[in-house]
């Protein structure tokens, strides 16, 4: 008997176990079996447990901390599943790691997020499926087709049910390159937007200059892909505040939280921060009452579908 009709398959790496669950189960198909392990050395070996053999493949791998190890995680499954002849595999990385290197910052310095781009390609991805790239640019560093999903539209829909819309707020863009990021929730939220003028000094080292709109009387939002030591945070907290802002809550799709991050968070005068679950929360960050995570699971289960089915995933987001 000719089947016709190509298997669906979705597979977890350990980076969010969680997180790939509650995308098949929208899906609705069970997650694959396979299991990911260490050799007394320390290499990993990842077994497939099930025929992939003409099927269309996901693999589910955020390359959150430790994002060495997952990446080395996510290039020997995409081989594994490459080597039992799956028809197509699609690497979905919710949280692409390295994405801040994505340009020459000095003389001699490495591109690390084409470099990385290259590995998942020579590993044996068909395809990227992906969630709000530090810079949309990244996707022409893969010679494959990316579908990259934004989590705005799901974080202002949270913001609506839970707080309203209107000219009582004003959203925030920490920096200069987040303008368009703050501009499109800004939009769905019926507000205005305000910029910093933030100087980068070094890595994980910023600080905030200057405020570009007005925030006095207003309930201020700040919107931003990534928080991770929350320095830049604070800094934006602090400046609003100090700028008449009533209070101040934030939006962030990749709760990276390292270092002092969540004592960060807790400590200063932000009310609230919304965070997606592309990153699984550290135990001091579930305890904290100030973080709400806001699952964008389902959009990448409705991401799958319609790839698998050769729909529009532009569509999503119209």
């Amino acid at each position: 008997m000719i089947h016709t009709m190509r298997e669906l398959k979705i597979f977890s790496g350990n980076s969010v176990p969680d997180f790939a669950a509650k995308v098949a189960e929208n899906v609705g198909v069970p997650l694959g079996k396979s299991s990911i392990s260490h050799f007394s050395d320390g290499e990993i070996q990842v077994e497939i447990h099930e025929s992939v053999r003409g099927a269309d493949v996901h693999i589910i791998q955020s390359t959150c901390p430790p994002g060495n190890e997952h990446y080395m995680e996510l290039f020997i499954t995409l081989d594994a599943l490459r080597r039992a002849s799956a028809n197509s595999i699609t690497a979905v990385i919710p949280y692409y790691g390295y994405a801040r290197q994505d340009r020459k910052v000095a003389p001699r310095a490495p591109i690390s997020a084409k470099c990385v781009a290259d590995l998942i390609i020579a590993a044996g991805a068909n395809r990227v499926l992906t969630v709000d790239l530090h810079s949309a640019q990244i996707q022409g560093f893969f010679n494959c087709p990316v579908d990259h999903l934004f989590a705005i539209p799901t974080m202002a829909r949270r913001w609506r049910e839970e707080y309203g819309a209107g000219d009582d707020f004003v959203v925030v863009s920490p920096d200069a390159g987040g303008v368009e990021r703050a501009r499109a929730f800004a939009k769905r939220v019926e507000s205005p937007i305000a910029i910093i003028d933030k100087r980068r000094l070094g890595p994980n080292e910023a600080k905030a200059y200057h405020l570009i709109g007005d925030v006095k009387g207003k309930i201020a939002i700040i919107v931003d892909d990534m928080i991770d030591t929350g320095g830049t945070l604070v800094q934006a907290v602090d400046s609003l505040i100090g700028n008449g802002a009533k209070k101040v809550f934030a939006v962030c799709t990749h709760p990276l939280f390292s270092g002092p991050a969540i004592s960060r968070i807790n400590e200063c005068k932000l009310e609230r921060i919304l965070v997606s679950d592309t990153i699984p929360l550290s135990e001091a960050g579930k305890q904290s009452s100030k973080i709400e995570v806001v699952s964008v699971a389902p959009v990448v289960a409705e991401a799958i579908k319609r790839i698998y089915s050769h729909e529009s995933v532009t569509s999503l987001f119209d």
